[in-house]
């Protein structure tokens, strides 16, 4: 993973590169290893990240990449970045839909930058373009802000190109035949498990230093833990929970860890260290959202505690978007074609809410994360999977994920397999302290007066008013628009 920033078309190089490292220096959370910063003729452009393979070798085209490429070639032969380098210089821009991964990258060649990102959003990309027809790019918006005014997040499955501007692009091949005759039977639910199993192989196969699961005593994450534990005895657990109200999440962490025999690290999050990160919390997450921040938190003390013992970890997001979590959503919806068009929307707003705050919750701490839910090859099967096989009605009575917990249930104690779905803020028991750490004078009578930002967000609580306050102190006003609201129905 890594911390990306550059500026291009702009003939000031030296200014540029001096740019950069202050741009750097926001970002450096985002990586361990030591800064890189390279300047050519029209570009200057760095990266922090957990190894130097972030950035490609020292000729144009340059590419950065954070995040992950799924290959199927001997990964010993050449870095994922130089990887994607070779595959654009044989295909140009068509090396976007030829690659399959979960990343944001930017290539710098001679005459063009090209910025993009993968189909799900995963990994984060920030920009603005510049007078001069050029760009500046970050991962994240805070390396910007004292630069420009003004940004934009590059959408998922996007490129941003100093010549061409913003442009979609195609979605790589599955990686593995489509479509599939999906039912209950064995055969189909054999295909989930393999499709599955595969995506957290090929990242703790691959990847070094892959030692914990951040769990929650969900199915999702749970899953996660049961098969990396079949490639790494040695696997480690990692669990928050309010320290004054265990929330849920506690008691089925503990059941799934001790069923594996796996060591399972507790964080007890206190309401001291809730008022003492609710400011950072707005930072580094770069929105006023309430129930963003209050994942952000759940997030962040577990990633504090990780960073204590392991460098990598792997994480259960993306399944609940992808195979029905939101069942409850979508049983409100009686035309079928409206559930399958809310279902495959809950997939494509992930990226600037729940996926946000898990980056900026893990790479806070310097904690590399990856969620093999996210694979595409994952994400492409499931949306292949009709709605009802998700959600599934034996009795008229919902079963929210149905097929995944048909697939995997041999793996995981029954209380697990069949564990409702909680938030993950809730399982943890942050939900409703957030509101205990605002001052006395905001309350409802302080929301009517201040109903809206100066952008016209409506705030949903006077406690987001509170958070929104703490923004406008780190951000520009026109960055408001980076606070984004969990729809999958608009």
């Amino acid at each position: 993973m890594a911390g990306m920033v550059g500026i291009s078309g702009c003939s000031e190089t030296k200014i540029d590169s001096n740019k950069v490292e202050s741009m750097l220096e926001t970002v450096k959370h985002r990586g361990t290893s030591e800064p890189i910063i390279k300047t050519t003729t029209s570009a200057a452009f760095g990266c922090v990240g957990f190894s130097p393979e972030v950035i490609s070798q020292d000729s144009h085209p340059y590419v950065i990449m954070d995040g992950m490429l799924y290959r199927d070639d001997s990964r010993q032969e050449m870095s994922d970045t130089d990887y994607l380098r070779k595959q654009y210089l044989s295909h140009g821009i068509e090396a976007l839909s030829k690659v399959r991964g979960s990343f944001s990258c930017a290539i710098i060649d001679e005459d063009e930058c090209i910025i993009a990102r993968d189909h799900v959003g995963s990994r984060p990309l920030i920009y603005q373009e510049t007078l001069q027809g050029g760009m500046m790019f970050a991962s994240e918006a805070k390396a910007l802000k004292d630069y420009t005014d003004c940004v934009e997040e590059l959408p998922p499955g996007h490129y941003y190109s100093t010549k061409e501007k913003l442009k979609q692009f195609n979605e790589p091949s599955p990686g593995f035949k489509l479509p599939h005759k999906w039912d209950t039977s064995k055969e189909s639910l054999n295909k989930v498990r393999e499709v599955v199993i595969q995506a957290v192989e090929d990242i703790v196969t691959n990847i070094e230093g892959i030692g914990g699961v951040s769990l929650s005593g969900g199915l999702d994450s749970s899953i996660i833990l049961a098969i990396a534990y079949q490639y790494n005895k040695n696997i480690q657990a990692f669990t928050s929970t309010l320290k004054a109200n265990p929330g849920e999440d506690l008691k089925y962490g503990k059941l799934m860890a001790d069923y594996l025999g796996v060591k399972l690290h507790v964080y007890e999050i206190t309401l001291e260290d809730i008022q003492n990160i609710v400011s950072k919390a707005v930072y580094y997450l770069e929105s006023f959202d309430q129930d963003c921040i209050t994942g952000f938190i759940a997030n962040y003390y577990n990633s504090r505690l990780a960073k204590e013992h392991v460098d990598s970890i792997l994480v259960g997001e993306g399944a609940d978007e992808l195979f029905g979590g939101y069942f409850r959503e979508l049983d409100d919806i009686s035309d079928p074609e409206e559930q399958e068009r809310v279902a495959k929307k809950l997939v494509d707003v992930a990226y600037n809410t729940a996926l946000r705050r898990l980056d900026r919750g893990w790479m806070t701490n310097s904690v590399d994360y990856y969620a093999p839910f996210l694979n595409p090859s994952v994400v492409t099967m499931s949306h292949d999977i009709p709605l009802d096989l998700k959600v599934y009605k034996p009795n008229g009575k919902p079963i929210e994920k149905w097929i995944l917990r048909e697939a995997f249930k041999d793996m995981l104690p029954p209380e697990i397999t069949w564990r409702p779905k909680l938030r993950f803020a809730r399982g943890v028991g942050v939900d409703d302290q957030l509101e205990k750490c605002i001052p006395d004078n905001l309350d409802e009578e302080a929301l009517e007066k201040t109903p809206r930002s100066k952008k016209g967000i409506t705030f949903q609580s006077p406690t987001e008013l509170y958070l929104y306050r703490i923004f406008q102190k780190h951000f520009p006003s026109d960055y408001e628009g980076l606070t984004c609201r969990w729809d999958p129905f608009s």
